[in-house]
């Protein structure tokens, strides 16, 4: 009698705590997955991570180039040009900038003197500016700023419209993309193009 109620009892704990297990209750978001998926541990050497930066940069300087020179070709108003330069009403760009979650600007010769660069940033831009002052061949670049961001640098080519259109009235037409990757999203891009 006493191994019945004992049996009953064990099993009316064990149906409780199944009811309560119930797997619909555990529902697991998008952002919930991913966040567990950015928590496994992955071996990506620095090598790895700058030809993924640098494969990326290429891709999205080349994509806002081509557009950026597309729009500025279709208008002469000098206020929808100067929106153009500041990166505004360019579609492609912005979807660019979410899917590869980069910040995308456009800097020219005054930003050397831009306190809110990095000194890094600022020393490479007074690079490019010294080759396109003396004919030299612009090559990009790829720079560490902290433990979590990377900067991609590519020159615009001087003979484009960019140049002459929004950096024109400088002594030197300078026109430099900058692109700011931040580390663990380069990483999670890494990642789901593996698993593909």
């Amino acid at each position: 009698m006493m191994t019945h109620v004992k049996l009953f009892a064990i099993g009316f704990v064990l149906s409780l705590f199944l009811s309560a297990c119930n797997p619909e209750r555990v529902q697991y978001t998008g952002q919930l997955k991913q966040e567990m998926a950015d928590k496994k541990l992955k071996r990506i050497t620095n090598a790895d991570l700058v030809e993924t930066i640098d494969k990326m940069g290429a891709k999205v300087s080349a994509a806002v180039l081509k557009e950026l020179t597309t729009q500025l070709q279709k208008t002469n108003d000098p206020a929808e040009q100067a929106k153009l330069c500041q990166l505004q009403g360019l579609p492609r760009t912005t979807a660019i900038a979410q899917r590869y979650a980069v910040d995308i600007r456009l800097l020219g010769a005054a930003d050397v003197q831009n306190k809110t660069l990095n000194a890094k940033e600022r020393e490479v831009l007074d690079a490019y500016l010294y080759n396109a002052e003396q004919k030299l061949p612009q090559i990009s670049n790829i720079q560490k700023i902290s433990d979590t961001l990377f900067i991609y640098n590519a020159a615009v080519p001087v003979d484009n419209l960019i140049c002459a259109i929004c950096f024109g009235g400088q002594k030197t037409p300078l026109a430099v993309w900058r692109l700011a990757f931040v580390k663990r999203e380069v990483i999670r891009r890494m990642s789901a193009t593996k698993k593909k």
